[in-house]
């Protein structure tokens, strides 16, 4: 059976890891975090009215293909993914959490957390991977599925056009503000989408299947992002508090939880490639960089690089 390596166990990964195995290659994906998500992550934070987890990365996704809504079909039948008319008719949010729909689909993937892959080596054909003291392989494949800064140096030594590519990626960073209330805030609706500095204000609580306690999500946009990168986080809380105010046209209250995660590749430039594969080296990359920062996007490049690895392998009469 062919082997590949997945550095990355993002939604990009997972959907290059689904197409793969449906094409009966074994699959092994390796993550430096320590749970699934990317920026699909949920943060669980102890507050003083319990534990809520803040969808603090990517809001929520659109649904506008027909694989993909086939691929949604089946997350809304597994429980994990419902729609949220509040941000838009085709918009969806994983279920009870925004990583919900990733976990499903790492659940049939040997996925290795707390994994960082530091070099690629290709040694008689085959692939291995590279972390602190430890290898890991032989590997037909190896694709690399995370942002274009982190993939560069990975693929620089293997394919210069790949690793050029990836070094044209420029993704800017964004604030994400966290608040949790004693009561409900006055606000005209569960989604605002703000002018700067703010992106938009999301009440967690009034989507499917969170818990009841008042608390919101403030993302800021980039150029403010990258105005205050250096600020503390603390600073960066009452700076978005404030905003939030002026967005929502009242004081906002002081909170009885208020953190702020600083996402430092969190919104790709972007392109039109879609996905790399060098079919000679069995070395491939995909992800949002390549296509568009979104969360369909990112699944189309990790599809379709599965599928053209399985197509190429298939006509070369490599087994699965």
């Amino acid at each position: 059976m062919m082997r590949a390596a997945i550095v990355g166990a993002g939604i990009a990964g997972l959907a290059c890891a689904d197409a793969l195995r449906a094409a009966g290659t074994r699959v092994t994906l390796f993550d430096k975090a320590r749970g699934i998500g990317g920026r699909m992550a949920a943060r669980r934070a102890a507050t003083p009215r319990g534990e809520i987890a803040f969808d603090h990365g990517a809001t929520h996704f659109t649904v506008r293909s027909a694989d993909f809504r086939a691929r949604v079909d089946r997350w809304e039948a597994a429980g994990c993914a419902a729609p949220w008319p509040d941000a838009g008719q085709d918009a969806w949010i994983g279920v009870p959490t925004m990583n919900a729909p990733l976990k499903h689909m790492a659940g049939g993937h040997d996925v290795r957390l707390g994994a960082a892959i530091t070099a690629l080596s290709r040694i008689d054909g085959q692939w291995f991977l590279h972390r602190e003291k430890e290898r890991s392989g032989p590997f037909d494949i190896a694709v690399v599925a995370i942002p274009g800064e982190q993939a560069a140096p990975l693929l620089s030594l293997h394919d210069f056009g790949m690793a050029r590519a990836a070094m044209a990626a420029h993704s800017r960073a964004i604030w994400s503000a966290m608040f949790a209330f004693h009561q409900p805030l006055g606000a005209p609706s569960a989604f605002l989408r703000g002018s700067a500095p703010i992106v938009c204000a999301v009440r967690g609580n009034a989507r499917p299947q969170r818990t009841a306690t008042e608390h919101w999500v403030v993302q800021a946009d980039w150029n403010w992002s990258e105005a205050h990168l250096a600020d503390d986080p603390a600073v960066v809380c009452d700076l978005l508090r404030s905003e939030l105010g002026a967005l929502i046209g009242q004081p906002v209250p002081e909170p009885c939880f208020a953190a702020a995660r600083r996402w430092m590749l969190g919104q790709p430039s972007g392109s039109e490639l879609g996905h790399l594969w060098n079919d000679a080296l069995g070395l491939g990359a995909c992800g949002d960089w390549l296509s568009h920062g979104f969360v369909e996007h990112a699944w189309r490049s990790g599809h379709d690089l599965g599928a053209a690895i399985a197509t190429a392998r298939a006509l070369a009469g490599v087994g699965g």
